[in-house]
Order: structure tokens, then C-alpha cells, then sequence
């Protein structure tokens, strides 16, 4: 596993960091608690030594997974990532969007960083973790309904208190980053990208490289579109939100998998998996620190893990960006 830091800070993070949201089931359809847990635990034993959860992820339900996981294991070996102001439990803020929860319930989901949530989420999120501290602490999505300086006045005093060591951010454009430093020194950026999602390119990830943050890319397999085991008339579970997804119609499953069957061949030359392939291409990528890799069960988490140990030669590397650079969504 290669290990890379986090801005300037003192945080070693796995390059595949074990991304927690289909662990905790929701809206994913179901996944077997037991399956998780053994799903990072085999991570952990290749060197996947970072774990991304949320609250907001089976609403509660993956935090605990992830802290029954982790029991037994050195904490100063792990890190751990999570989030907040995400709510389901009231109305302050701003909405989102309605969902159900694992039991089919129904559950409004609300944007809010209040300085009073904050310091109460993090609260909720030791406890869930089963751990005294959290490596990074980072706002899930902008609250359009709190100042960002009052949000991150609370993590910094959370920082203060040695309860999180240092902070970041979630889905934040380089402007609302700006407005962040203005309380709290940020070390990251978690955003969405993968081959066939690059719209932060255009100014988010130059930002990140101006400023000397780093760049945690969530969904790098675009939700596992980019696994090429996804074809047209794929039918998801009840409960899975690919299901209604723009990325996955037809058209765009056949544009995606016209782009992995060009790259294949490097793939089958490197004894890899298509998946591995995706995920080294994506570290690789400019500015961009490190991968966020879910996984349901032991299987899909190891081979995950061992993307990290596929090598690509610069020949290789622009064979793949010139084709992904082809390739457009509908």
C-alpha cells in the first residue's frame, strides 16, 4: 500500500481509503452487517489503513459498523474519516430530499451545520465510533443556511479540545473553501470523481493544487459503473438509488463500457481487474491524493486494496486520459 499526507499535515492516508457508505446499507439496498465488518477488516490487512464513513449512512448504522470493525486494532494505525451536517432527526436547515431508512421508513434528509449540531454530532460520532478522537473532520455538504465561519468556528474549537486533529470539507467549491479558512485551516477536499465524472477538474482541483490541499476523490467507480460487470437492463435491488441514476441508462452504460473495453487489454496485461485498473488510474490523476473504495463484503474490499500495488508506465497512463478525455456521458 502507498501511504500519501494530507496537505501539510501530519496525516498518512492509504491511497485506497475504505469508503464506508455502502456498509451502511442505505440506499444502496441491503448489505449483511457481518459483511462489512469482515469487509474492512480484510482492507485493513492489506494496508488499507483509512476509513471514510458518515452519519448520515444507515443513520448511524455505518459509524457503528465501522467502530466494531476497528475494536482491537491500535488506534494511532488507523484513521479515521467521517462527516457531518447531514441530519434526519429535524427539520432545522436546509432540506434535501426525502428517502427511507434500512426499515423502509420514511425520513427527511436536511443540510445543517450549526454551531450547537456540530459539537453534538461530533459527540454522537465517538460514541458511535468507539474512539476518543477523529483524524478528519469534515462538513458533508454546504449548509446554505449557517455562515461557513460559524460552522467551522465549532470545529475549531473541536480541534482545540483534541477531540478531531484536523479539518476538512465535503463538495465545497474553491469560494466557499476560501470562506472556511477564515476559521479553521483546511487540509481537504472530498469530491466527487472518476473517468467518467471530471467536472471539478475545470477549478476545484486547480484550487486544491494552488493552495496545497488535498483532493479525496469519492466514487471513483462511479458507483460501480466503472467495474464493467454493469449492462444494459442491469437490475438493482429494491431500496438501491442507482436505480433512478442519470449515469445509468443504457445509453451511458454502453458509452462506459465502450471506454473499458478500449483499456481492457492493459488490464489483462497486468493480471488486474478492470476495477484495479480504474482506481490506480485515478490516484495517479493530477492532484488528486487519494481514492474512496466501498465495498460490501471481504472480496470486493481486498481487491480493491490491492489496486494500489498495479504499477502504469507514462505511455500507459496517457493510452487511458486520451480515452477517457473521448468519453462523454449523455
Amino acid at each position: 500500500m502507498e501511504y500519501r499526507k494530507l496537505a501539510d499535515s501530519d496525516l498518512q492516508v492509504s491511497v485506497i481509503t475504505f469508503g464506508a457508505w455502502a456498509a451502511g446499507g442505505w440506499m444502496w439496498g441491503k448489505t449483511e452487517r457481518n459483511d462489512a465488518i469482515e469487509a474492512i477488516r480484510a482492507s485493513y490487512d492489506l494496508g488499507a489503513t483509512s476509513i471514510d464513513t458518515a452519519p448520515i449512512y444507515g443513520q448511524g448504522e455505518s459509524e457503528e459498523i465501522v467502530g466494531e470493525a476497528i475494536k482491537g486494532i491500535p488506534r494511532d494505525k488507523l484513521q479515521i474519516l467521517t462527516k457531518f451536517g447531514m441530519s434526519w432527526d429535524g427539520t432545522e436547515g436546509e432540506f434535501y430530499f426525502k428517502s427511507k431508512n434500512n426499515t423502509g421508513k420514511d425520513i427527511d434528509i436536511y443540510k445543517y451545520a450549526g454551531k450547537e449540531r456540530v459539537i453534538k454530532e461530533c459527540e454522537d460520532s465517538l460514541r458511535r465510533l468507539g474512539t476518543d478522537y477523529i483524524d478528519l473532520y469534515q462538513i458533508h455538504w454546504p449548509d446554505t443556511t449557517t455562515p461557513i465561519t460559524e460552522t467551522f468556528e465549532a470545529v475549531a474549537k473541536l480541534i482545540e479540545q483534541g477531540k478531531v486533529r484536523y479539518a476538512g470539507v465535503c463538495n465545497y467549491s474553491a469560494e466557499q473553501m476560501a470562506e472556511a479558512e477564515k476559521a479553521v485551516k483546511l487540509v481537504s477536499n472530498q469530491i466527487p470523481f472518476s473517468m467518467v465524472n471530471r467536472g471539478v477538474e475545470d477549478k476545484t482541483v486547480p484550487y486544491c493544487i494552488e493552495k496545497g490541499k488535498s483532493v479525496l476523490a469519492y466514487s471513483p467507480m462511479e458507483r460501480g459503473l466503472l467495474t464493467g460487470k454493469i449492462t444494459p437492463g442491469y437490475e438493482f435491488q429494491e431500496g438501491d438509488h442507482r436505480a433512478g441514476h442519470g449515469a445509468f441508462t443504457d445509453e451511458n452504460i454502453i458509452i462506459t463500457n465502450e471506454l473499458l473495453n478500449k483499456i481492457k487489454p492493459i488490464a489483462e496485461e497486468k493480471g488486474a481487474t478492470l476495477a484495479q485498473l480504474v482506481l490506480k488510474w485515478t490516484i495517479e490523476r493530477a492532484g488528486i491524493t487519494i481514492a474512496l473504495a466501498g465495498a460490501r463484503n471481504a472480496e470486493q474490499s481486498v481487491q480493491n486494496a490491492k489496486a494500489a500495488l498495479i504499477s502504469l508506465t507514462e505511455e500507459e497512463f496517457k493510452f487511458i486520459s486520451n480515452e477517457v478525455d473521448k468519453t462523454v456521458l449523455k
